[in-house]
C-alpha cells in the first residue's frame, strides 16, 4: 500500500534530515514509527504528505509510492484525493471557526452529500462534538481539539491516516481514548494507519509493526511486541 524506498530528505539543499528511510506499511495495519525529537519522524510524514516546500524541504532521494503509485512531484490536494491525510502535530485547527466549519474544511475535496454523511460519521465517532458543533474551536480543551482534527482528516474518507503526536500534552484518560479510537479505525473500517508517537509504551500496544528512528535512519524495524 505505502512504500518508502531509501528516502532521503534534505532541507534548504544542505540539512540532511532523513537518509535512506525504508518503511513499509499494508492495507489494515497499523505501523508506529518511533524516535526521539529530531528523529526525522514528522519530517517523513511531510513528505509522504507532499508539504515539506513550505519549509524547503525536498525529496532528494528514493521513492514513496501509494497503491504503486509514485507520489514525488504530486500536489498535497491530489495526495488527499488519492487517500492520503496527515493529522498534524499540535492539531492545527482553524481557532476562529466552529467545530463544524473545521470538519467541513476537512471534506473540501468530497461531494455535499459525502460531506454530510461524513459530518455523520464523526459525530457518531465522536458524540461529544455533537454538543460543540456551535463552539469556537479555539475554546475547546486539548482532547476535544484533537477528536476535531482527527474527525477533520476523516471527512476525506481517507485509506491511509497518518497522525503526528497525537498524544501531545493530553491526560492519560484522553489518550486511552484516543488510541481506542485509532484502533477501532483500523481494526473495524479498514483505515490504514502510520503512528508518530513519543509514547512508545501505548504506540507499540495497538501497533502490528513499528520502526524505530535515530538521527534520520531507520535502526530498527519490526513486530511491535518484539521492538
Amino acid at each position: 500500500m505505502l512504500s518508502l524506498t531509501n528516502v532521503q530528505i534534505v532541507y534548504d539543499n544542505t540539512i540532511e534530515a532523513v537518509r535512506e528511510a525504508s518503511l513499509t506499511l499494508g492495507p489494515g495495519r497499523i505501523v508506529a514509527l518511533l524516535g526521539a525529537n529530531g528523529a526525522g519522524k514528522s519530517t517523513t510524514l511531510k513528505a509522504i504528505s507532499g508539504v515539506l516546500y513550505p519549509e524547503d524541504g525536498e525529496v532528494k532521494g528514493g521513492e514513496i509510492t501509494f497503491e504503486s503509485r509514485p507520489l514525488s512531484g504530486l500536489a498535497p490536494d491530489r495526495i488527499v484525493r488519492a487517500g492520503i491525510v496527515m493529522v498534524p502535530e499540535g492539531r492545527r485547527l482553524f481557532d476562529q471557526l466552529t467545530v463544524e466549519e473545521n470538519l467541513l474544511m476537512g471534506g473540501y475535496t468530497r461531494s455535499v452529500a459525502d460531506s454530510r454523511r461524513g459530518l455523520e460519521r464523526v459525530y457518531a465517532m465522536f458524540p461529544r462534538l455533537t454538543a460543540k458543533r456551535g463552539t469556537v474551536s479555539g475554546y475547546l480543551s486539548g482532547g476535544e481539539q484533537q477528536m476535531v482534527a482527527i474527525g477533520r482528516a476523516l471527512m476525506s474518507s481517507p485509506k491511509l491516516l497518518m497522525l503526528d503526536e497525537p498524544t501531545l500534552g493530553l491526560a492519560p484518560q484522553i489518550c486511552e481514548e484516543i488510541f481506542a479510537i485509532v484502533t477501532r479505525l483500523c481494526r473495524q473500517d479498514g483505515v490504514s494507519i502510520l503512528l508518530v508517537e513519543q509514547n512508545a509504551q501505548m504506540a507499540r500496544a495497538i501497533a502490528d509493526t513499528g520502526y524505530i528512528m535515530e538521527n534520520g535512519r531507520i535502526v530498527l524495524d519490526g513486530p511491535a511486541e518484539k521492538l
